[in-house]
């Protein structure tokens, strides 16, 4: 197929493709499947071999958010019958942090609900970063906390974060449809604000909360500008009790199509499947791996993930091979550009991202501790669109596991 030709040669080049190419891979029909996997995965395995980065969430605090998300389990005014705890202490947060370092986890993502952290809190998750630090050598550590004030990402930085997660979630057009108590700007500048402390940006989506493939090709190109790191692929989850409860649209092939996209205009970032892949992907998940480079390990936020040991095995039977703490995760120009504070993907570099261009990033409440046994995907998953048109009866309503174990239970996390 032209179409795939031409996108694989762009991706070895990290070329951007057109808007109408990005389209075209999300009109693609079941029949093209396969070869649409294949060409992507010729991208990714060019910048990621065969490695597969495993990531584990740790829910700091759970529930009882005063935004009002319509994706979120966590939301204001959510019946979603979800654990909810305030903080956790250093050492409940390094213990549940500990499971995931054992599973295989290289990054562990900490997310707390709310709008945004006070400077209390960000002492408080300070002291849990240099805990989770000082007892796993070589772990990474990406905080996920919302919306951020001046100062804060640097006293995070200092304190030996690595990362900081903001998704951006759905296109700039569609935001105010989903979220009303902040705006798309505002994570943008948080984002933004992540990249000038020299912290490592990721940024994300959601797919299945209704949105058109225009939509969906919008924030993937959004976040290409803003150039994070690493980029969540969240597959909406439709808690009952949110306002997207009967949002099941999505199928296995319409995933594979969204992430191959993904990696067409992303080719040498992290891309990763975050929440929703199991209730989503479910038996093709194998195949996603060649495609996304990165996986969480075990539960996430507020629902139960597959077993960290399917997990593993998944990944091995797949031909791939988890990727270990003495190695860097991103290709050299990227890895590069991000210590000398550039952008990765800009050919000699470029300005600081922050500087007003139209980026997005992602929100607070998708990465972070699953080893305490969470939720990272929240909402993250469906998509009404289906570019393929695909019948939305086959999607499966069924499957949702609300979290009941790991950090803020009596019960150990599933890692």
């Amino acid at each position: 197929m032209d179409l795939l030709n031409t996108l694989v040669d762009k991706g070895l080049r990290r070329e951007l493709p057109s808007r109408e190419e990005a389209l075209a891979v999300l009109a693609t029909s079941d029949d093209e499947l396969l070869e649409v996997v294949a060409a992507a995965g010729k991208v990714r395995r060019q910048w990621f071999g065969r490695r597969v980065k495993l990531n584990y969430l740790v829910n700091l605090k759970s529930g009882l958010c005063p935004e009002d998300c319509s994706y979120c389990s966590q939301r204001l005014g959510s019946k979603a019958d979800i654990l909810k705890y305030t903080w956790l202490k250093p050492d409940e947060a390094s213990q549940a942090a500990a499971a995931g370092v054992a599973g295989g986890a290289k990054r562990v993502c900490l997310v707390a609900s709310g709008r945004g952290p006070t400077d209390r809190d960000v002492d408080r998750v300070s002291q849990t970063i240099e805990a989770i630090k000082e007892q796993n050598e070589g772990v990474e550590v990406c905080a996920c906390l919302g919306l951020l004030s001046d100062g804060q990402a640097e006293r995070l930085r200092d304190a030996g974060a690595d990362a900081y997660n903001h998704n951006l979630n759905t296109s700039e057009g569609t935001y105010g449809d989903i979220t009303t108590t902040h705006t798309y700007a505002d994570r943008v500048d948080t984002v933004q604000k992540a990249h000038a402390a020299g912290l490592s940006a990721c940024s994300g989506l959601i797919a299945g909360m209704g949105e058109s493939d225009e939509d969906l090709v919008d924030v993937v190109f959004a976040l290409r500008e803003l150039d994070p790191d690493s980029v969540p692929v969240n597959f909406l989850i439709p808690f009952e009790g949110t306002p997207l409860a009967k949002e099941w649209n999505l199928t296995p092939q319409r995933c594979l199509r969204i992430l191959a996209m993904v990696r067409f205009v992303c080719p040498d970032v992290e891309v990763r499947i975050a929440g929703g892949r199991e209730v989503h992907l479910r038996a093709m998940q194998p195949l996603a791996l060649h495609l996304a480079n990165s996986i969480f390990l075990g539960d996430y936020l507020t629902s139960e993930g597959q077993a960290g040991k399917a997990d593993l095995e998944m990944i091995a039977d797949a031909g791939f091979e988890v990727e270990g703490t003495d190695t860097t995760t991103l290709p050299g120009h990227r890895a590069d550009a991000a210590a000398g504070g550039v952008c990765g993907s800009h050919s000699g570099g470029c300005a600081p991202c922050g500087d007003g261009e139209s980026q997005a990033v992602a929100e607070a409440g998708q990465e972070a501790g699953r080893g305490a046994g969470q939720e990272a995907g929240r909402g993250a998953g469906q998509e009404a669109g289906r570019g393929a048109g695909q019948e939305a009866s086959a999607a499966r309503t069924d499957l949702v596991a609300v979290r009941r174990r790991g950090a803020g239970t009596d019960l150990a996390p599933n890692a």
